[in-house]
């Protein structure tokens, strides 16, 4: 067989993965884990509302409130691209600790939430949930965070608003750059639908950035929050988690130092083991 066949055979194969990227996308980018209406939350020591906002179009977006006794401000939590907020509501206690509200939603899709997912309809909803925020707290006591897939949803929210600050865990330069590690030949310019610019709209935002990333992330390389460091050098500081990967941050002292330095706004020598989420160990999925 001639170079020519080889060439055609590659040709067919890029158009077959890229059609199947292109319907499938979200099979292959998002995780979700859909809870059943009457499901109840529940966290130890912790207190916690459930609420639903229903959107125009009929659409539920379902979120938790962490509450503290006396909060100094709030924390939107945008998180990452699989199951619910069943779990990552744990993390919470990371910033109630530290006298934080924390606010966290669940996608389209997600947990209780309904509606069909895409980019526009997550900006729509992200930017919504932070426009109601602001009726009940100043914005200048609202941190926006945002973790792995969240990071793209909250440099959009901040790059719109003018929030205390910014703070991004595993962030990625964009989606599609991420994405074409793994598919270096297929044309993403035309295939991805989820492309989430982080770097496009870091350079809206003018509130200060602070940035976290393992320096052994396999998922979301930690170069990208290198790149990303430099779009606003000014207003920008980075914290490597040395030896941290993509789902292991909250077991590192170095990521709870650099929380604590970003929500009291001074160095903490010491780690609380006790009440934060440093000792939890992440549950594998059981097969069937």
């Amino acid at each position: 067989m001639g170079w020519v066949s080889y060439l055609i055979i590659l040709l067919i194969v890029v158009a077959v993965v890229s059609i199947l990227l292109y319907f499938f996308q979200e099979r292959f980018l998002f995780h979700p884990e859909k809870l059943p209406k009457d499901f109840q939350f529940q966290y130890e020591n912790q207190q916690v509302d459930e609420y639903n906002l229903e959107l125009e179009d009929g659409v539920i977006i379902n979120g938790l409130h962490f509450k503290t006794e006396r909060p100094k401000g709030l924390v939107y939590y945008l998180k990452g691209n699989s199951k619910s907020i069943k779990g990552w509501g744990k993390f919470a206690v990371d910033f109630t600790l530290h006298g934080y509200d924390v606010i966290m939603i669940d996608y389209r899709g997600f947990g209780k939430s309904t509606g069909k997912l895409s980019q526009d309809s997550m900006k729509k909803d992200a930017l919504y949930v932070y426009d109601r925020l602001k009726e009940k707290v100043r914005e200048e006591h609202i941190i926006v965070y945002g973790r792995s897939l969240g990071t793209g949803l909250a440099t959009k929210v901040a790059s719109m608003n003018e929030p205390k600050a910014l703070v991004l865990a595993c962030p990625y330069f964009s989606m599609s750059k991420n994405v074409k590690r793994y598919l270096p030949l297929i044309p993403l310019g035309l295939v991805m639908r989820y492309r989430m610019p982080t770097y496009k709209w870091m350079k809206y935002v003018d509130c200060p950035i602070n940035i976290i990333h393992g320096t052994n992330d396999k998922v979301i390389r930690f170069s990208s929050s290198l790149r990303l460091s430099k779009l606003k050098p000014d207003s920008t500081k980075l914290y490597p988690i040395i030896g941290g990967g993509h789902k292991d941050l909250h077991n590192f002292e170095s990521y709870h130092r650099a929380l604590g330095e970003i929500l009291t706004s001074k160095r903490r020598a010491e780690v609380d083991r006790e009440n934060t989420s440093i000792d939890f160990i992440r549950t594998k999925k059981k097969k069937k």
